[in-house]
């Protein structure tokens, strides 16, 4: 028989996706049991599990991230504060001076692994919160030596383990029954421990392989008093140093909540159920299953995932399995989560990332997400043309769209401060910048001028940054922006939204003036996209066209059909009229003039184009010809066949007016 999990009481009802039953978040004393001849039936849970399963229908307060009542419990607690400021200061002042001493005597500090372990002890013993910029720095091995990175790496998954004992106390407290009713086997030990809890490999009674993590002891007191001191550290820079425009107190409270969140483990399920949903179907992408009977605040069952970091490049390999296709999908990934979507993984480390024994990419940890407003993601996309097009006025009015300029900024000498950041991308592709160079030019124009950074750009710089270094530690040539461009290109040739129409137009026109190699740059790209649909594009341009949001591409477009055709045509005549002369000898027929300059690159562009259809997936002949004979009865499309036909027409008889009065 199989046995279905059920969300936590918060939860709507809602079709389960990956088994096609609807689950209901209100009767917790019940789980759906179906046989296998496909009826179901309702069976009571243990007593002792329902009593803690109960906690989920009440709100945990201290779930939440609240600064103010942070700061006015730490405020008659000057003792305890100052006693944790001198405990951070101290070591981290002496490992500095360490490293200061070892280089007036002439040791490479960055070779010496003697250092780079005690830099390691030294963030594991202050505490979650630096364990976490220990994380970040360890998937940037274009900033960190490989002596550091490796000892860094250790912060992933191999922090030291608390006592046997407490986890155990919290699986009773939480699912209220000791872990050996709860689970049929249980390892004697952690198979890892990361900076908010350790993971136990267990087995459910019905069978199934699953992980289970256990947070830490005296978690929320640690993070809290942290996050307290590096907030009053935040507000006075942000006070006093001038230059400092960003408001790093907010940025700061968009972590505090992402870390609150972490520490809620019916919250963490819920976000993995959401990523399913939104992520599941991308090809080779996997999403594992979260056991609700079995999860509660401190406690979260999930499926266990047979699988190796993405960093372990040889065991990938090994199995016969490309790290670099992985990657190329996480990118993928990523650009959804980011500009689709809207949430977004914030911690993909390589703790995270797992290459499963089929070859997929496996997602876990889902404790860290965030969300970007559908603005905002326009915005980015919008950005992201802008420098592919060299528009740095544009790229200007993007940074007002996206918080990081106000309205009333002047933008006159940041247009060609931009043009100097993507100097370097001059008569070469942007795409092959990388995002942390990109990050690097943009923050030294930061303290030049007016900017600000908004506080949900942290999490996604740190998202992306992340997951570039991860690439580069796979292949040092991997270029993000080069991946992310097909996907951006199938964005703007699909996407009905305003924004990006009128990106689009912004693309293809400049004084006026049709650009065909951008056109043809965006289908070539648009065409490596894993989920580019051709007859998708051909529906929805025809429809863009013909509606009154396309006019002015329509019009553009007519015009450039037209001096195609008349291109066509004059050589065609041309030919003819030549051969009259050379061939047949008829030397009365006057040579007729073939096409311009001008449309002839035209009349080439277009096959071109028709060129890069054709060898687009899914382009299929009869199919077209099917599709192109039920456009033709289409209103619209007829009436953009006669604009066509019209101009096509006032042209030829213009030209043989013209003719007519020289001769």
């Amino acid at each position: 028989m199989i046995v279905k999990t059920l969300p936590p009481s918060s939860r709507p009802i809602q079709e389960d996706s990956r088994n096609g039953t609807n689950r209901r978040g209100d009767e917790l004393d019940v789980i759906d049991v179906v046989p296998e001849d496909g009826t179901s039936s309702l069976v009571v849970r243990s007593p002792k599990l329902l009593a803690a399963q109960k906690v989920r229908t009440t709100a945990q307060p201290e779930t939440l991230y609240d600064p103010v009542s942070i700061a006015a419990h730490y405020q008659n607690k000057k003792v305890q504060v100052l006693r944790r400021i001198f405990s951070v200061l101290g070591p981290t002042l002496s490992f500095a001076f360490g490293l200061w001493s070892d280089s007036k005597r002439g040791i490479v500090v960055k070779n010496d692994r003697r250092r780079a372990t005690q830099l390691r002890v030294l963030l594991t013993q202050l505490g979650p919160a630096y364990i976490k910029i220990g994380q970040a720095l360890s998937t940037r091995p274009d900033l960190v030596p490989p002596v550091y990175l490796e000892e860094l790496t250790k912060l992933q998954d191999q922090l030291p383990p608390f006592p046997n004992e407490i986890a155990y106390q919290f699986i009773k407290e939480e699912l209220g029954a000791p872990p050996e009713e709860v689970y049929a086997e249980l390892s004697a030990q952690p198979i890892a421990a990361a900076s908010l809890g350790q993971v136990y490999k267990g087995k459910l009674k019905t069978g199934e392989e699953v992980a289970v993590k256990v947070q830490r002891p005296d978690l929320r007191e640690g993070i809290t008093i942290d996050l307290y001191i590096l907030r009053n550290l935040a507000a006075w820079v942000q006070k006093k140093v001038k230059r400092v425009r960003s408001d790093l107190v907010g940025i700061l409270d968009e972590l505090g909540d992402r870390i609150f969140e972490e520490m809620d483990y019916i919250h963490e399920g819920e976000n993995a159920e959401r990523f399913f949903e939104l992520y599941g179907h991308i090809k080779d992408i996997y999403v594992p299953k979260i056991y609700w009977e079995y999860t509660n605040r401190r406690v979260l069952t999930m499926e266990w995932i047979n699988g190796t970091k993405l960093t372990q490049t040889e065991e990938i390999s090994a199995q016969g399995i490309d790290a670099r296709y992985l990657i190329e999908v996480g990118v993928q990934c990523s650009l959804r989560q980011l500009l689709e979507h809207g949430f977004f993984h914030a911690d993909p480390h390589p703790g995270n990332l797992l290459a499963t024994t089929d070859g997929k990419l496996a997602y876990l940890d889902f404790g860290m997400m965030s969300e970007i407003k559908p603005p905002q993601r326009y915005g980015l996309i919008e950005a992201i043309v802008h420098v592919v097009n060299r528009d740095f006025e544009g790229l200007a009015k993007d940074y007002v769209k996206l918080d990081f300029l106000s309205p009333e900024t002047d933008l006159t000498p940041i247009i060609p401060a931009f043009a100097r950041v993507f100097a370097d991308a001059q008569g070469a592709s942007v795409a092959e910048l990388n995002i942390k160079s990109i990050t690097d030019e943009l923050s030294a124009l930061m303290y030049e001028y007016p900017f600000r950074v908004p506080p949900y750009y942290a999490l996604i710089i740190r998202s992306l940054v992340t997951l570039e270094g991860i690439a580069i530690y796979i292949d040092p040539n991997f270029k993000v922006l080069s991946e992310a461009y097909p996907y951006v290109s199938k964005r703007l040739l699909t996407d009905p939204a305003p924004q990006l129409r009128a990106s689009l137009q912004d693309l293809l026109f400049k004084d006026n003036r049709f650009r065909w190699n951008r056109l043809e740059n965006l289908l070539k790209n648009a065409r490596n996209s894993q989920d580019y649909d051709f007859n998708l594009v051909l529906n929805q341009g025809i429809e863009f066209l013909s509606s009154e949001r396309g006019a002015f591409i329509r019009d553009k477009l007519v015009d450039e059909s037209v001096n195609g055709l008349d291109a066509l045509g004059k050589n065609v005549l041309h030919n003819f009229t030549s051969l009259l002369r050379e061939r047949v000898g008829l030397t009365a027929v006057n040579k007729t003039p073939a096409a311009t300059v001008e449309q002839q690159q035209t009349l080439e562009h277009i096959k071109h184009i028709l060129g890069i259809l054709r060898e687009t997936r899914g382009f299929d002949p009869v199919q077209l010809a099917s599709q192109i004979a039920q456009l033709l009865v289409n209103s619209d499309v007829q009436r953009l066949g006669q604009q066509i036909a019209n101009r096509f027409t006032q042209k030829a008889v213009a030209r043989l007016i013209r003719q007519l009065l020289a001769s």
